[in-house]
């Protein structure tokens, strides 16, 4: 198969999982205290050694690498920018640029600071105004970013929100990622739809910031689960694509891209998704 000239082939990480220590992460403080939760801790230490992880990717013969930068260091309190944090990922961006690798940049990947989340996050009244001030701090490092990710899956960020709410009302209950089918829960929630048209907002809002402040291509990414109906339950499998995916899907028509992001297909009956049999966590 041949590829137009120009094409990205590349490899992606997420700040938290792959940086280190980001103590004013709300995630850094679920870890501390929720049962089941694995601490992510010196993780691979990427915030400190990323010109090591970007140099493997160019040897593997990538061209693309893609990364998040961490609202929580950047504005690790409310109104309070970080200089030291936007410079070091400034210097990421220059290491990717120097390997011959196209940067393309998260603003957020599943992870806000403490002092947002504890503040009702993205149900506050004023969390669209949060986040577009957060862009337009990070951009003024992304001036010459080429591509700019606001979001990555929004509608997991939704589906995490309404495993939170089941979560308080079950504290004996152990934590269980929600990207993985796990045999201590029967079947995931749907996102909670308040907090994806929430997020829709934000996300518009952000993209104007970006769009006035850089010249980078911008959009968001949604996770697909590539829906298909048992026979005479297409209603059913448009119900739960449309609060699953498509409201984040048609968020994007003004988008100047898209991102498909697909693990696995699912199902759906009459009483909805169907869970993957043999899809367990080991212990």
């Amino acid at each position: 198969m041949n590829f137009p000239d120009g094409f990205l082939w590349g490899a992606a990480t997420a700040p938290h999982q792959v940086e280190c220590n980001n103590v004013n992460s709300d995630w850094w403080a679920h870890e501390q205290g929720v049962t089941g939760m694995e601490r992510s801790g010196d993780a691979g230490d990427s915030y400190h050694r990323y010109p090591e992880d970007m140099r493997l990717v160019a040897e593997a013969g990538l061209n693309c690498y893609r990364f998040g930068i961490e609202w929580a260091r950047i504005e690790p309190s409310p109104g309070h920018v970080s200089h030291a944090a936007l410079a070091n990922y400034r210097r990421m961006i220059d290491t990717a640029i120097d390997l011959g690798l196209t940067p393309v940049v998260t603003l957020h990947h599943f992870t806000s600071p403490r002092w947002f989340s504890e503040a009702e996050g993205w149900l506050a009244e004023d969390e669209m105004e949060r986040f577009a001030a957060y862009a337009r701090a990070a951009a003024t490092i992304l001036e010459d970013v080429p591509w700019i990710c606001t979001i990555n899956e929004p509608n997991i960020l939704g589906l995490m929100v309404a495993m939170g709410k089941q979560t308080e009302t079950d504290l004996s209950e152990e934590w269980a990622s929600p990207t993985v089918e796990d045999e201590r829960r029967s079947a995931l929630p749907a996102p909670d739809p308040q907090v994806g048209r929430r997020l829709v907002e934000a996300h518009q809002a952000v993209r104007d910031v970006l769009k006035q402040n850089t010249d980078a291509r911008v959009g968001w990414t949604v996770a697909n689960n590539a829906f298909t109906a048992t026979p005479g339950n297409e209603d059913r499998l448009r119900e739960e694509r449309c609060v699953r995916e498509d409201l984040y899907l048609e968020a994007a028509r003004e988008d100047d891209f898209i991102g498909v992001q697909s693990y696995s297909s699912q199902v759906v009956d009459e009483n909805g998704i169907v869970p993957h049999p043999r899809a367990r966590t080991t212990r």
